[in-house]
């Protein structure tokens, strides 16, 4: 059972439109989103399972500005490896330095937006 701010982070993700897939996986092959719509300050998120040394590739563009971020849960903290406000587009890669569930997330801002998006793991 989830209580206090627990509780209510999750509530609120849900009262926002969260959509998230079932997960966290393994990302075994690309995982794209094309016109992912996002309402007004909804949450788009992707989770997978990453070990030592593996690496993913990323790609994203946006019809209007998102906050971006790649993180992981660390006890207590969201550790942000990678973060951006406002931004319609970003690309990169990431080597994981711990086995992790890790999750790509973007939020929309006041307009909502359409995302498209690609995820791939890399030899």
């Amino acid at each position: 059972m989830m209580g206090g701010a627990r509780g209510l982070a999750f509530a609120a993700l849900v009262a926002a439109g969260c959509s998230t897939p079932a997960g966290p996986y393994r990302l075994d092959g690309p995982r794209t989103g094309a016109g992912v719509a996002l309402a007004a300050y909804a949450v788009r998120e992707e989770c997978f399972m990453l070990g030592p040394g593996e690496r993913i590739d990323y790609y994203f563009t946006s019809t209007a500005p998102v906050a971006f971020n790649l993180h992981y849960q660390d006890a207590n903290a969201v550790v942000m490896p990678i973060e951006r406000k406002g931004t319609r587009a970003a690309s990169g890669d990431f080597v994981a330095d711990r086995e992790e569930a890790y999750c790509l997330t973007w939020e929309a801002g006041a307009e909502g937006a359409l995302l498209d998006y690609r995820i791939r793991r890399l030899p």
